[in-house]
């Protein structure tokens, strides 16, 4: 590497462009965030653990809420959720999407109103559907024919339960293949093209149980782009049209799901919400004048955006290995708390803290403890010449997608979850135990 290229990437490693907004360096080699030490943080929680600061958290709702003023804004639970999420998002004024009974028990038990919440899933149980209808939930968006009549024959009898239908606009969107839910041929939603969104949305308007409120759209995840959007509301808006002149219902609602874009790494593009607030209404308020339909209320369910750069994931360097022309940097977590790079090939960038380090930038691979070759947190991570075991690596941009999907493999253990605000820190979430194991292990 050339002392120009040194010089380019030692610069790119202070770069704290994709941290929280409270970041703060420390003398010798220190960050702070929400006012807290992270290498404090380590020694007073131990490692890996994740850090959440509550006052980016809170910034965001209020962002989105003054990006959509007219519009509900629903937090997408899937990306992280606590008790402590949950309040904070109910306190910001914005709605929960939850996609199983856990997540709306979890959230309603926490004191979220269950009439703000939206329940998802292409596969409901009927566990799911018994918590959603017995706890009163807001919407339930159907995401197949079977869910109609289930969901018909469980309500009470002189009651009516508001649902949605999810409709595949034949847009592809998303930062990888695997998070492409707009198209056909995946196992999302109902598809105009074949017709069986239009069926589906006869049926609902035949129950008498069920009150058709609108239609809902997921297009994909990590969209950077606004584009995609504009097409697949076009597209919902014309099959809003159709229903209207087939069966003289005008539809109130219409939700355009999340998958907004951020950056995970200084430098990568994150989609510009305050064009997408303007554009998205624009387009709405265009295409139902042109189709003579009332402009529906618009609803949106950012996760990602909301938490994912409010969090980081801090890991103690366990090995460094140089072995086969390469450079191993191992740490105490891995793929059991952050699928995401296997899953999808997601890139980080994550630095040394705790100290100052004078040696030159070199590229290694930061993998994690985990029984698979596969276990990759960030390849071709720029980090000092002279990282050693016992330093401490802090992975920015780790809110979302990471401890919500984390695994209990080899039971090593799920981290703890430590919130961080105006200079003190508390646990949200502890961390997984052995006897947390033990204690589900019931057979012998």
């Amino acid at each position: 590497m050339t002392t120009e290229t040194v010089t380019e990437v030692a610069a790119g490693a202070a770069d704290l462009s994709v941290w929280p907004a409270s970041t703060r360096r420390l003398p010798h080699g220190g960050l702070a965030v929400g006012g807290v030490s992270l290498a404090e943080v380590a020694e007073r929680f131990a490692t890996p653990v994740y850090v959440l600061d509550e006052g980016e958290v809170r910034e965001r709702c209020r962002i989105y809420r003054d990006a959509f003023p007219d519009a509900d804004v629903l937090y997408a639970a899937k990306a992280f959720l606590s008790r402590g999420m949950a309040r904070w998002v109910r306190e910001e004024g914005l709605g929960l999407d939850v996609c199983s009974a856990g997540e709306l028990e979890l959230a309603v038990t926490a004191g979220f109103p269950p009439e703000r919440v939206v329940l998802h899933g292409n596969a409901k149980s009927p566990r799911d559907l018994e918590t959603a209808l017995r706890l009163g939930v807001g919407r339930i968006v159907i995401d197949g024919p079977s869910e109609i009549v289930r969901i018909a024959a469980a309500v009470a009898p002189g009651e009516r339960q508001k649902v949605m239908v999810r409709v595949v606009p034949g847009v592809s969107a998303g930062g990888h293949d695997k998070i492409r839910t707009g198209t056909d041929g995946q196992k999302f939603g109902l598809s105009p093209t074949d017709g069986s969104a239009q069926h589906a949305l006869a049926r609902i308007l035949d129950q008498p149980g069920l009150e058709l409120t609108g239609l809902h759209c997921h297009i994909g995840s990590q969209i950077t782009e606004v584009k995609p959007y504009l097409v697949a509301l076009r597209r919902m808006v014309g099959l809003m049209a159709r229903v209207r002149d087939a069966h003289g219902v005008v539809l109130p609602e219409l939700d355009m799901g999340g998958g907004h874009g951020i950056a995970y790494r200084p430098g990568e593009p994150s989609l510009d919400l305050t064009a997408l607030a303007r554009r998205l209404r624009a387009e709405l308020v265009e295409g139902c004048a042109a189709a003579r339909l009332t402009v529906p209320r618009l609803a949106v369910e950012p996760g990602r955006a909301v938490v994912g750069p409010a969090g980081i994931a801090l890991y103690r360097v366990l090995a460094v290995k140089d072995t086969g022309g390469k450079v191993f940097v191992a740490v105490d977590g891995g793929m059991g708390d952050n699928p995401r790079p296997a899953l999808y090939g997601a890139r980080y960038a994550p630095r040394l803290v705790g100290r100052r380090s004078t040696a030159g930038i070199r590229a290694v691979t930061v993998v994690g403890r985990h029984c698979e070759a596969g276990d990759v947190l960030a390849d071709d991570a720029e980090l000092p010449g002279d990282i050693r075991p016992g330093d401490l690596l802090a992975v920015p941009v780790a809110g979302a997608y990471q401890l919500s999907m984390a695994s209990g493999y080899n039971l090593v253990g799920r981290p703890a979850v430590v919130a961080v605000h105006d200079g003190t820190a508390r646990v949200l979430v502890r961390r997984e135990t052995l006897d947390d194991f033990r204690g589900r292990d019931i057979g012998e």
